[in-house]
């Protein structure tokens, strides 16, 4: 990987510079509201405002027709309706509203969405899925960029962009900023060099290693006074520029920020598409929402796997394949299919949505040592509650992640069906009425490859902004 450095040394650090043609239109941001609980939510424009940077995003790219996210922004034009642009996307307040809180209580969450300035008045539509699973509108607000009360300057950038990599100008690539917090500023150097490292090893991954070139890599990171993000479980409390923390939804290894609109004001100094922040604690954690950011526990001996799997939430929108670990969300008896590309419930196995990587004959549900398997986890995770409740030294619980991936890959490895790809129950958090496509693969355990079906789910996306591979 030299040419990361390559890049960085031979071109100027102005991320300006290589952001876009000059002939790009600015940057519009929709900051606003989202409030409500379990069975209702609404919506409040906060404010608008011109970024500093031009549109990082190909023109001709403008429609997303994936159909990820449990969210979906339309922009169109404010007299005819005509679509202008498009994207999926989830967010912190819809994974929230599964928590037994929102059960008990409302919050608000800040939110943002951007898009391209267009030369006339839009409206801008927020969707979301209803129970039949299709989008629906579920708010809209005009937004004219000219309108006196729209923000048009920013304050000065708070620190300076890195170039990691630069393949070429951000229109036709997908433009990746990994942000840091709980770095101070003797810890800048650490902070590259984390960036650099996570970055390298995220091409060193199918299908990010044979699509390399169509990534730009930025980091950039304003300092804090102490070392390290929160850790409210332990009485530890530091302030930083992001907010970033850990026990979000209260499980003590979700690593999220929910100060939204700090991390926009802090991301819009560098062209970006997607986000991964870097957490300077050396305590395992992480998170990601699909179209928002994902983030990662630098100092972490499982950094590599934290940063592509939290990555994978974030980009490709994939779901968790795991269901033996403790979380936060609250079971549905409804079985819909997920929207997610990885997660089936298999209600009709002949229309399988990855059938065409299915092997004729292979049987659908598809076999595995499900009981074996969930008889050394419940002993695993008993370990596991016990290290974090008696605050044992963060080797240990390395070591037992490490035991835990070698019994797996022992019970695995001589199975029927090991290296097929078929529908193997026990994804989303549930251990029935779900179905994964492998037996084993990055979205299900610690283990350093993605299945067939969540590459197919990765490509779509560096598609949707770069365009296909040899094009």
């Amino acid at each position: 990987m030299l040419r990361f450095l390559a890049a960085a040394l031979a071109l100027a650090s102005s991320a300006a510079a290589f952001a876009a043609p000059s002939a790009q239109p600015a940057t519009v941001r929709l900051d606003y509201t989202h409030s409500g609980n379990a069975l209702s939510d609404s919506y409040a424009i906060e404010r608008v405002l011109i970024e500093p940077l031009p549109w990082p995003g190909d023109m001709a790219k403008n429609f997303d027709e994936t159909n990820r996210g449990q969210n979906r922004v339309e922009v169109v034009d404010a007299k005819t309706g005509d679509l202008l642009y498009s994207r999926g996307f989830s967010t912190v307040f819809g994974e929230w509203r599964t928590t037994e809180e929102a059960n008990k209580l409302s919050r608000s969450f800040s939110e943002s969405v951007r898009f391209p300035q267009f030369d006339k008045p839009v409206r801008v539509r927020i969707l979301k899925r209803d129970e039949r699973n299709a989008f629906s509108v579920a708010w809209s607000v005009e937004v004219d960029p000219k309108a006196p009360d729209v923000v048009k300057q920013q304050p000065p950038a708070p620190a300076k962009p890195i170039p990691i990599l630069v393949s070429g100008p951000s229109p036709q690539k997908v433009d990746l900023l990994i942000l840091g917090d709980g770095y101070t500023a003797a810890d800048m150097k650490k902070f590259e060099a984390d960036a650099r490292r996570l970055s390298q090893h995220l091409f060193t991954v199918s299908p990010f290693k044979e699509r390399a070139n169509d990534f730009n890599v930025w980091a950039l990171a304003v300092p804090t006074t102490e070392s390290g993000i929160s850790r409210p479980s332990t009485g530890v409390h530091h302030a930083s520029p992001l907010g970033t923390r850990y026990d979000i939804f209260g499980s003590e290894r979700y690593v999220l920020t929910l100060d939204n609109r700090a991390l926009r004001d802090i991301a819009q100094h560098a062209p970006y598409e997607f986000i991964e922040i870097l957490v300077n604690n050396e305590t395992y954690g992480g998170g990601g929402i699909f179209g928002q950011f994902s983030t990662a526990a630098a100092g972490n001996a499982w950094a590599n796997y934290l940063f592509v799997h939290e990555f994978g939430h974030h980009f490709a929108g994939l779901a968790d394949e795991y269901y033996t670990s403790p979380v936060a969300y609250q079971p549905s008896d409804v079985r819909t299919e997920p929207w997610e590309p990885n997660v089936t419930a298999l209600r009709d196995p002949a229309r399988l949505k990855w059938k065409q990587h299915v092997t004729a004959g292979t049987p659908l549900p598809t076999p595995w040592p499900k009981k074996e398997y969930e008889d050394a986890s419940r002993a695993y995770q008993k370990k596991r509650a016990a290290l974090r409740e008696n605050n044992r030294p963060e080797s240990e619980m390395d070591a037992l992640f490490r035991e835990d991936l070698a019994r797996t890959k022992t019970l695995f490895e001589k199975r029927a069906h090991r290296h097929a790809i078929g529908a193997f129950e026990g994804a989303n958090y549930e251990a029935s009425g779900y179905y994964r496509p492998a037996m084993q693969c990055i979205m299900f355990d610690r283990s350093e490859a993605f299945c067939p079906v969540c590459r197919d789910g990765i490509v779509d996306i560096i598609d949707l902004y770069a365009g296909p591979a040899g094009r």
